[in-house]
């Protein structure tokens, strides 16, 4: 879990900090008629850096585990306006000519960088490429691919589960080429302005890292077959969630208000997907993952063979108490997710 500071606006107008870290991966919540504490793997509170969230997250090791051939996935959820895509990219007024400082970079550069270490470390021939979409309304769309965002089919086989037929793959080796292909992208995703917000996302975003590893074999005189050099490949996913929006506080009309009820639709499917999850195997019924476009695409990240990361982003704010509740009432049902990786 992660506790954004307070914000000028917040500050400005006396709302109360309701949320504090205790300081043992704890977080309690005091307001009136409400007194509760919850307990996560890692509270980060508002002073965190992005440093500090990326080596206490286990991010690192995530990365790891894609190296060495599982399918991992790292989500942000909360609110609109809960610091989700700052944690997972930084400042979103980065660009190309205009970088973000080394210090506020988000989990996503900080994994590609560690990506890149750790296939120079192991010794390994690493592939390397990237596919990048958004799910708005309900349709998917690819952010990589040149023209207008079109939507793309989303289909279903028993060997592969869910997948978007013609999606891009776009391949890279360098730091450098690997943050453009972000950039490009997220400039391509849907944002727009409302009471909460200036730079709402309007979609979801799932970028993935396709890495496929052969070991270097030495060999004594001749060259080895390819047979002898054996490979794995595995997936990093990085989503961001499009915030939970209640129109009342956000102002919306029109097509904002279109899209959050479309947003706040694709959450809910995850949170009944995520109830049911929780529940002990034995007692578990049918899991509607096709209920959405979002649900489809995480299915195996959230209950089946995958390693999965969740960044639960709430706002210290009293006027966001019942979002921040809801947030962490949510999270704490994620945690008792079991996957078998």
């Amino acid at each position: 879990v992660r506790v954004r500071p307070l914000t000028c606006t917040e500050t400005r107008r006396g709302d109360r900090r309701v949320v504090h870290s205790l300081g043992n991966s704890t977080v309690h919540v005091s307001a009136a008629r409400h007194d509760a504490t919850f307990g996560f793997s890692a509270v980060f509170d508002a002073g965190a850096s992005q440093e500090a969230v990326f080596e206490g997250s286990g991010m690192r090791q995530l990365v790891e585990l894609a190296i060495d051939g599982f399918s991992c996935t790292v989500f942000a959820f909360g609110q609109t306006g809960s610091g989700k895509t700052y944690t997972l990219m930084g400042p979103l007024t980065q660009t190309e000519t205009r970088p973000a400082a080394p210090g506020l970079l988000g989990l996503m550069q900080r994994s590609f960088a560690c990506l890149l270490e750790q296939s120079r470390s192991r010794g390994s021939d690493l592939a390397l490429s990237a596919s990048y979409l958004e799910i708005y309304n309900e349709q998917v769309r690819d952010l990589l691919s040149p023209g207008p965002p079109c939507a793309l089919p989303l289909r279903w086989s028993k060997t592969r589960g869910f997948y978007v037929e013609n999606q891009l793959s776009v391949d890279f080796e360098s730091l450098e080429a690997i943050a453009d292909l972000l950039l490009q992208g997220s400039q391509r995703r849907r944002t727009s302005a409302h009471a909460l917000n200036r730079h709402s996302s309007r979609s979801h975003a799932l970028l993935t890292i396709h890495v496929r590893s052969r070991a270097i074999i030495t060999p004594p005189t001749r060259v080895p077959q390819p047979s002898a050099c054996p490979s794995k490949q595995g997936t990093l996913c990085f989503v961001d969630l499009a915030g939970s929006e209640r129109v009342k506080e956000t102002g919306s009309s029109g097509e904002l208000s279109v899209e959050a009820n479309s947003i706040n639709r694709s959450l809910l499917a995850l949170g009944h997907c995520i109830s049911l999850l929780a529940k002990p195997r034995g007692k578990r019924t049918h899991i509607p993952y096709r209920d959405s476009k979002l649900t489809r695409l995480l299915a195996r990240s959230l209950g089946g063979s995958g390693v999965t990361l969740m960044v639960a982003c709430i706002s210290p704010s009293s006027r966001c108490l019942s979002e921040t509740l809801s947030t962490l009432h949510y999270a704490s049902r994620a945690r008792r997710v079991t996957t078998r990786p």
